[in-house]
Formats: structure tokens, sequence, C-alpha cells
């Protein structure tokens, strides 16, 4: 993967290069920010200027050996580990090797700009939680003890690491602070608070930050020639900063619009705390996958972060399309400065619960409830 095929990020791009210049390449890097703002193409690119065999000043020479077996994720240096469980094909001991197949496949396709759900419908992991697990650790270790096969650095890019099992982490504690020589661990990460904190405390943060609107916008012109230009600038401005966002707005705009839909049914039902068809809305979520369910909660709390900014008089920067602006203003009375906080709290404990297992029944159930208290609250 080239760093020029990356949307954005030039600050990065340049900085990550430097250190190869002057030889301060650390040995474990941990590359955290938000979906969609390229991190792991970004640790991949890395991973292939590194061991590129004619280095340019900007990038790989994308021509090498080492340069076309990395494009193809086939290095016998390059190594991945991600979350993964138990499927339909998978049906004992899953490890991250037997989905290879499928990760580089999703990984070429999508030029390494993928979301953890994105992932989970690939592998059809269906309802259940995924891990990076102790099986994975020790794999981790017999990789790395042996010489790289033809490059300068064996590199170890672990996606999602903040999805590492408790109980598995002091396996890789050692090899992380003291890998063996000309080893690179590029740790791929969204959330910093999840990350387990002895992992974390060996690693150098790389922070990368949300991609702007008109970079977006200018890739998704280019992947997307035919789409007229007023779409392509909404889904820039509705994606605030995700590149993967941008893109499932354009190729899957009927979700989009499912979570607008049902998230306004919502707020109508508890409002009117019709209980009929709010058990009718909860046995849907509850159907509807944990990842889909946080997707529908994430993109809830957002939205009343938008009736905020509006209520606070600053609309011109709430990034909504027709059919939502005109919502916003009608709904932005009824969550202010009294329930506004309690709002987002309510929500933001629901998304942790449902990261943990919790019973989405009985979870969206209570919310539903509390929510319809909040809506109530006017005020003083």
């Amino acid at each position: 993967m080239l760093f020029n095929s990356i949307t954005g990020q030039h600050g990065i791009k340049r900085r990550l290069i430097q250190t190869v210049a002057d030889s301060r390449i650390s040995h474990a890097q941990l590359f955290l920010g938000p979906e969609g703002c390229g991190k792991l193409a970004l640790a991949v690119a890395y991973a292939q200027y590194i061991n590129c065999e004619n280095k340019q000043p900007a990038d790989s020479c994308g021509k090498c050996p080492s340069c076309i077996k990395y494009q193809k994720l086939i290095h016998p240096d390059l190594h991945f580990v991600y979350p993964v469980a138990i499927t339909k094909k998978i049906t004992k001991d899953p490890l991250s090797k037997l989905f290879l197949n499928e990760w580089r496949e999703m990984v070429i396709e999508n030029n390494a700009y993928i979301s953890l759900n994105d992932w989970y419908t690939k592998i059809e992991i269906e309802n259940r939680q995924s891990i990076i697990n102790a099986d994975d650790c020790n794999e981790i270790i017999r990789t790395l003890s042996y010489k790289s096969y033809e490059s300068e650095y064996k590199v170890m890019i672990i996606w999602m690491v903040e999805k590492l099992f408790h109980a598995a982490a002091p396996k890789i504690l050692k090899i992380l602070e003291e890998p063996p020589d000309k080893t690179l661990f590029i740790l791929v990460s969204e959330n910093h608070d999840q990350i387990i904190d002895t992992i974390l405390s060996r690693t150098h943060v790389v922070s990368i930050p949300v991609i702007e609107d008109e970079e977006i916008y200018t890739a998704l012109k280019n992947r997307f020639p035919g789409k007229p230009d007023n779409e392509l600038r909404d889904a820039a401005i509705l994606a605030d900063g995700n590149y993967t966002e941008a893109i499932r707005i354009l190729q899957q705009p009927e979700v989009y619009g499912d979570h607008f839909k049902g998230f306004s049914n919502w707020m109508r039902l508890c409002y009117q705390q019709k209980i009929a068809g709010i058990e009718k809305f909860v046995g849907e979520m509850a159907t509807a996958g944990r990842e889909r369910q946080k997707q529908f909660l994430n993109y809830s709390l957002q939205f009343v972060r938008d009736c905020l900014v509006v209520q606070y008089g600053h609309e011109e920067i709430v990034r909504l399309n027709n059919e939502e602006q005109k919502f916003v203003r009608n709904f932005a009375p009824y969550v202010n400065s009294a329930n506004g906080f309690q709002f987002a709290e309510e929500l933001n404990k629901a998304i942790y619960h449902i990261e943990r297992n919790a019973n989405p029944s009985i979870l969206f159930m209570d919310l539903s409830l509390k929510i319809g208290q909040l809506l109530k609250m006017k005020l003083a």
C-alpha cells in the first residue's frame, strides 16, 4: 500500500517517513484514531515503506519485490492479528491465521478502510463477541521467534488491540517491551480507554485525526466518478471526518436512512409513552446484532449532540441532511441544558453495556423508559 493512495493525513505521512530517514523507528507503536481516519492503511503503508528496497523521498517505490508482495498482503515478514470468534466455518479454536484469506480480500478490496462491523459481516460472526485470544498471543510469540525471511524488519500489525482479552495480554508483554532485533509492532486502535494499561504503557502513540471534509470529497469523487457532485459533498459532510462512513452512506443509503427513521420513531414513542410501540421497537433492536445496536446508539448520541448545538444557537455547524435538519429543529427544544447531558450519559452507558453482552431487550426497554422521563424535563 502506497502513502499516496491514502486519503489526507499528509502531516502524519511526513512524520512516519521522517522516522525512517532518521533511523528512529520505535519498535512498538500505537496508531490511535477514530473509525475511518485511515490508521490501518497508514500502518500497512508505513511497514511497506520501511521494507521497500528502493525508497523514494515521499513514498515506497511500489515496484520492488517487497512492495509487490506488500500490496498483495502476502509478504512473509508481514503478519496480522485481529479479533475473531467461532463462525459457521471455524467452529472451534478460532485463530487469526484461519481467517487470513478473508482478511486479505477485505483489506485489499477496501484499501484498508474497514470497520469492525464490516469485518464481522465478512466472516459472518453474527451476534458473537470477538476477541484477540490467548492462542493468537502464543502465535505472535512463535511467529516472531523466527528470523525474518527476506526483509530487514518483521512487522506484526495488531488491529483493534482494544479487543485483546485481558487474561491473554500478559503473554505478549515481554516480547512487546523487548522484541527480537528488527521487529516492529504496530497496534491499531479506536478507543484509548479500552486498551489494557500494561499494553498502552509499552507503546509510542501516534495520534491520527479525522480527515478533512474536502479530502474526503476528493477521494469520493475519484472512487465514484458517476455519482452526482451534491451526493458526494453531502456524504463527505455527513460522515464527519470518517471516510469509511462516507463510503457506507453512498453505497448503503438505506442503512443510514434506517438509523434516522428508527431514531425519530423511537423518540416519538418514548415521549408519548406508547408501551406497545416501544416493545415492538425493542424486539426489532434485540435481533439486530450487537454491532448494529452500537451503530444505532452512536448515531443517536450524535443526534443528541446536534440538538444541543442547535439549542445553543449554532445550527450552522450541524452536519445533517435536509430531512434530519427539519426533524432536529422540531426535536431540539426537548433536548436542552436540563436533560441533554443525562441523555448523552444514558446512551453512553447503553453502548458500554452492549459491548459487555448485556441483554438487549432489557437494556433497550430500560433506556426507552428513562428517555421518556428525560423528554418530559423542561428548562427551569
